[in-house]
């Protein structure tokens, strides 16, 4: 048993979590601490407050998401994985796991992640939007073989992470002024870039394998030159789109008490980006697990824990 929920964690990569977790960690830290203008003149602007259940909803919903979602895609690519020499070795290829057993994982996982919404009632949205949301984290998996924007659609996968927090933690909120929900969706447009942009590094592996077995991506479209330069580009609009993030009570979201420290984590983070893109080159490819893992962690990492400190002092 104790191996066989090693294989399973392997499998479904839990480490890689550090990707999208910060930034739904992120977007709650942002729910609690930004007051919302309140429609109504008899309520003052205030945030909602902090609650341990809602805290351990956010962590439950973003791990059995996940699972669900990455046990599905073995499923669904386990013949394509036995034929990639690089993806041979995986669990379900491999036979160090049956189809059967990730089956019941993903949907155990499925049932988790819908349970765990009920933990926001009396919010309603998050238990009225769990199974749309699960369907198109899976339907990630299909991607690549009816379009060459897979890349981007995982980056949308990814961008549901701040803005289901956000949905989770202000639903009442966000029902009396929709406006609400522009500092999320601004943190998940960057978050679509940042992910969309890593991802294209990182299917430049696959390139030659993906043109024979006539999967796309960006780079199967594009070339491998030319899905590091729009990989290049993504990441620029990430930054502009971080940039921005302070600004979204011009268009009528509530004001974020961003600072220095925010300021000088976008600055950090720009000058990572460039680093990862110089590790990479067309007739280079050796260093994309550094470029893929090493440096985006810390991106990620650093973003929410700058950010984190910079709302939570000023708060």
């Amino acid at each position: 048993m104790i191996t066989r929920l090693r294989h399973i964690l392997e499998m479904i990569r839990f480490s890689h979590t550090i990707f999208a977790l910060p930034f739904a960690l992120l977007a709650t830290v942002m729910a609690w601490t930004t007051p919302s203008p309140s429609l109504s003149p008899h309520l003052p602007p205030s945030p909602p407050p902090f609650n341990w259940l809602h805290l351990l909803g956010i962590l439950l919903c973003m791990v059995f998401a996940r699972s669900a979602a990455m046990a599905f895609n073995r499923i669904a690519d386990r013949e394509v994985d036995a034929e990639n020499p690089r993806t041979a070795t995986r669990h379900i290829p491999a036979g160090a796991l049956s189809v059967g057993s990730v089956v019941i994982f993903t949907l155990f996982s499925s049932l988790g992640f819908i349970g765990s919404t009920l933990l926001f009632l009396p919010n309603p949205l998050p238990i009225v939007l769990s199974v749309p949301v699960l369907g198109f984290l899976m339907a990630y998996s299909y991607t690549k073989r009816i379009t060459s924007m897979a890349q981007f659609w995982l980056g949308a996968s990814l961008m549901l992470a701040p803005v289901c927090a956000w949905i989770a933690l202000r639903g009442e909120m966000l029902l009396e002024n929709p406006a609400d929900i522009l500092p999320a969706v601004c943190l998940g447009a960057g978050v679509l870039m940042w992910v969309a942009g890593f991802d294209m590094i990182y299917a430049c592996q696959d390139y030659e394998f993906d043109v024979k077995a006539k999967l796309r991506s960006i780079p199967t479209a594009m070339g491998i030159a030319g899905a590091l330069r729009l990989a290049a580009v993504c990441h620029c609009a990430m930054i502009l789109v971080f940039l921005a993030l302070p600004f979204t009570h011009l268009v009528g979201g509530p004001v974020l008490d961003l600072g220095w420290i925010y300021w000088t984590a976008i600055a950090g983070i720009a000058l990572l980006l460039v680093y990862e893109h110089r590790l990479v080159r067309p007739d280079d490819l050796t260093r994309v697990n550094v470029a893929f893992f090493n440096v985006n962690a810390i991106v990620s990492m650093g973003l929410f824990v700058a950010t984190a400190i910079d709302l939570l002092t000023s708060f």
